[in-house]
Order: C-alpha cells, then sequence, then structure tokens
C-alpha cells in the first residue's frame, strides 16, 4: 500500500510539473507565433511613433521589405547603405509607389565612428519614430573560424562592426529622441543562427546572438520610457545574402517574411517572425532536450558541412 501511495504521488507531481510547463512555455509560445500574430495581430500604431522612419541595409531583401511597409503605412524615410545608386533607385521606386518622401544616407558600416557622425548630421531635426537595425554581413560559405580568420582577419572584424556595432550605434543615436517624446519602436534584425548551434558560422551566430541579448536587456531599460524594442530572428529568406533565389515555405520571399514579422510587433519582444522559422527553432531546441545538446549539435554540424561542401565544390570549379 505505502509502494502504492508513494507511486500516486510521485504520478501526481509529474503530471503537476507537465501541466506547469505546458502553462509556461507552451501556451506562450503558441500565443507569440500562432494565436497573437494570426489572429489579432499588431496593436502598434508604427506611423503614430513619429513621422521618420530609419532603414539601414535597405536596398534589397529583408532592409528593403520593411522600408516599404514603413512607406505603405504613410512613414517618411531615411535609407542607409553602402551604395549610392542603389539607394537612389530604391529610394524612387518607394517614393513613386507610396508617394512619401525618401531621403538616402550613403554609408559603409564597416567603417569607424565617423560614419556615424554623418548620420546624426544627416537626421538633426527629423521626428524618427521608428529605426529598424537591419545591415549585416555574414560568411560567403560555411568556413571553419581558423580557415576564415587566416584567409582575412578583417573579414572577421567587419562582420562584428556591421553586426554589432552598427546596432549599438544607430540604437544611440535615436533612443535619445525618442525617449524624450515617451514613444519610439526599434526593430533589430538577428537570426535563427543566435538561438541554436550554429558551427562554422561562428562569428556570424556569435553578433547574432549578441544582438539578441542587447535588444532584450535595452528592452527592460527602456520599457517605461514607452520605447518598444524587439528582436527579429529570421531563418532562410529568399535574399541575395542567403543565395537563395527562389522562395518557398521554409525559405520566404523578404515581402512574405517581413509582412509576418510586422505582425508581431508588440506582442513578441524576441521572434522567429514567421511561423515555419519559429517551428524550425522549436524542433532544434525539443531535440536538444530529449537527446542532449551534443547530438543537436552533432546533427547540425553534419547539415553544415554539408554545405560547406557543396560550396567549396562549386568555388573549385569557377576558378
Amino acid at each position: 500500500m505505502e509502494n502504492s501511495h508513494v507511486l500516486s504521488m510521485l504520478g501526481g507531481l509529474a503530471i503537476g510539473i507537465v501541466g506547469f510547463q505546458f502553462f509556461r512555455k507552451v501556451l506562450p509560445w503558441i500565443y507569440s507565433n500562432v494565436v497573437g500574430p494570426k489572429v489579432f495581430g499588431s496593436t502598434v500604431n508604427l506611423a503614430k511613433m513619429g513621422e521618420w522612419a530609419v532603414v539601414t541595409g535597405s536596398t534589397d531583401g529583408i532592409g528593403k521589405a520593411y522600408a516599404k511597409e514603413l512607406a505603405r503605412k504613410g512613414l517618411k524615410l531615411v535609407l542607409i547603405s553602402r551604395s549610392l545608386s542603389k539607394l537612389n533607385d530604391v529610394a524612387k521606386e518607394i517614393g513613386d509607389e507610396f508617394g512619401v518622401e525618401v531621403r538616402v544616407i550613403d554609408v559603409d558600416f564597416t567603417g569607424g565612428a565617423e560614419i556615424y557622425e554623418k548620420i546624426r548630421e544627416k537626421t538633426t531635426g527629423l521626428d524618427v519614430g521608428v529605426l529598424v537595425n537591419n545591415v549585416g554581413i555574414s560568411y560567403s560559405h560555411p568556413e571553419y573560424f581558423l580557415d576564415c580568420y587566416n584567409a582575412d582577419p578583417m573579414f572577421l572584424n567587419n562582420i562584428v562592426a556591421a553586426n554589432v556595432h552598427s546596432v549599438t550605434h544607430m540604437s544611440a543615436l535615436f533612443l535619445a529622441g525618442m525617449i524624450t517624446k515617451r514613444k519610439g519602436v526599434i526593430i533589430n534584425i538577428s537570426s535563427t543562427a543566435g538561438v541554436i548551434p550554429n558551427p562554422l558560422l561562428s562569428v556570424y551566430s556569435a553578433t547574432k546572438a549578441f544582438v539578441n541579448k542587447f535588444s532584450d536587456d535595452l528592452q527592460t531599460e527602456y520599457k517605461e520610457q514607452g520605447i518598444l524594442i524587439q528582436s527579429v530572428q529570421p531563418g532562410f529568406v529568399a535574399t541575395n545574402m542567403s543565395k537563395i533565389r527562389k522562395p518557398s515555405v521554409f525559405a520566404p520571399s523578404p515581402e512574405t517574411y517581413v509582412k509576418s514579422a510586422l505582425s508581431t510587433l508588440g506582442i513578441a519582444k524576441q521572434t522567429a517572425g514567421y511561423l515555419p522559422h519559429a517551428l524550425l527553432q522549436l524542433v532544434i531546441h525539443f531535440t536538444e532536450a530529449v537527446f542532449g545538446d551534443q547530438f543537436a549539435r552533432s546533427l547540425v554540424l553534419k547539415n553544415i558541412l554539408g554545405t560547406r561542401k557543396r560550396a567549396l565544390r562549386r568555388l573549385a570549379k569557377n576558378q
């Protein structure tokens, strides 16, 4: 009888733990990724945050898609990227399509502090309510850290400059103005690479993990001042960076991705932005929890090594 009583208590405890975890983890995940975005949608009125939106890395891909969606909502735009000719082309395209004023600033985000002084000068006096920190650099193909470093030490320095320094400096430039009026939105584009094992892209994934942590703590610091800060973690999107040309369910077009990501604004502080990408993160985290970290990491490494092998084969063929 005592054994059955103990077993009954243990069974009740196990059910209680499972139930607690369900309410603590599963229900919030369902709301953040399914019910909130799909049923209710974002309640954040971006047009009321300020007259202008600033978007970095805005001449193609996710950055350009954010710029278009913000213009669709009536915001004037400041587009910041490296190529002035591309910036002018995109500015004309968006201005003609949505009838909003679009200004451009050409800077190379692998540069030093001087580029941010140029941005400050060009944006002084503008009522900036939305900042999208999208600019970023990745590897041309997966590679071992030392091979990357030995081939070009400055390349790794450039990744950190574009992926980390741009986020901190741009946030510092525009956050003060947002705090003064007690409203504003900062969207930092991170990556699924920052929240799952990602060997052979170690520096890139580490910079994206930084973006997640920085965004999370910055939101805690300035939430009471009316500032909304979101970290967006896309998986594969059909962009020039990913080298994926044809959109699919798991690698959507930038337009599809950004519309989905914007529907999570105000609902999730950290988000994959797109349900299939959220499911990918969930599967990997579930694999880690059930089979152990090492199994999941080995599985990811095997897949990435296959990608590296195919990339090196293409490079050898093109030489």
